[in-house]
């Protein structure tokens, strides 16, 4: 089953909205998906209740304190599980640096583990590249790139494609990848012009489904509710499930 890594360097273009809401569209659908919040702000592990107070109890102790990830991982009641994240977390840079062995943690203990075993992953990156996002980025089989529909954070894809394309030369291989537009407002000629800017850039890695500007969206988080929980009939309801039958169609998922 697939992993995804949910990454963007820029902060605030809906990367932990739509890990939760994807993975929240996956356990509609029974595939029983495990997402793990690899960022420390911690904030998807807060919005689905599985905020710890003890850095040992979260993915950092994985890193720090030998934990295997099974006995991290909690289960969520709308039909998923989590394994959390902790503010410690932040201190995985420099404690580990960058050497091979770092890189490859959290890869090596999903497979050691078969966490993997007839069940998605879906893994919230640390916005900045580092020993975080990059031990995501080599522990999925594809990255989901969230772009938000202003000019700021089309200066930011091209960032992500460049660490992308650095990061094959050390794979040897192309990092599958699809780019999503989310806040999007139709009403406004600049959510069309990034549209058609980034369409012309990555063509079909760009997702035909667009993530509208909506109220729903924008609130359900602080009710530490996903979408489809707090408002199942909403245009945000609607879009996360159609982007999600669009990854499955394609395979991605």
């Amino acid at each position: 089953m697939a992993k995804i890594a949910v990454f963007n360097q820029k902060g605030g273009v809906g990367k932990t909205t739509a890990t939760l809401n994807l993975t929240a569209a996956l356990a509609r659908l029974e595939r029983e998906p495990l997402a793990i919040d690899l960022d420390p702000q911690a904030h998807l592990s807060s919005i689905s209740g599985a905020q710890v107070t003890s850095s040992a109890d979260s993915i950092y102790g994985f890193y720090n304190d030998a934990r295997t990830l099974s006995t991290l991982i909690r289960n969520i009641g709308a039909g998923w599980q989590i394994i959390p994240s902790h503010v410690e977390l932040s201190k995985v840079d420099a404690q580990f640096g960058k050497g091979t062995n770092a890189l490859n943690r959290l890869n090596s203990g999903i497979v050691k583990e078969n966490l993997n075993t007839g069940r998605p992953i879906l893994i919230d990156c640390c916005p900045m590249l580092g020993v975080l996002s990059l031990n995501a980025i080599l522990a999925s089989d594809r990255v989901l790139v969230p772009i938000s529909a202003d000019y700021l954070a089309l200066k930011g894809v091209m960032q992500v494609e460049k660490t992308l394309k650095a990061l094959e030369h050390v794979l040897k291989k192309r990092v599958e990848r699809r780019y999503v537009m989310t806040r999007f407002d139709a009403r406004r000629k600049m959510s069309w012009e990034i549209y058609r800017q980034i369409s012309e850039k990555f063509g079909s890695e760009l997702c035909e489904t667009r993530i509208s500007e909506n109220v729903s969206v924008a609130e359900s988080p602080a009710c530490n509710e996903d979408v489809f929980t707090y408002a199942p009939g909403s245009r945000g309801a609607q879009d996360y499930h159609a982007l999600l039958c669009e990854l499955m169609a394609c395979g991605f998922v």
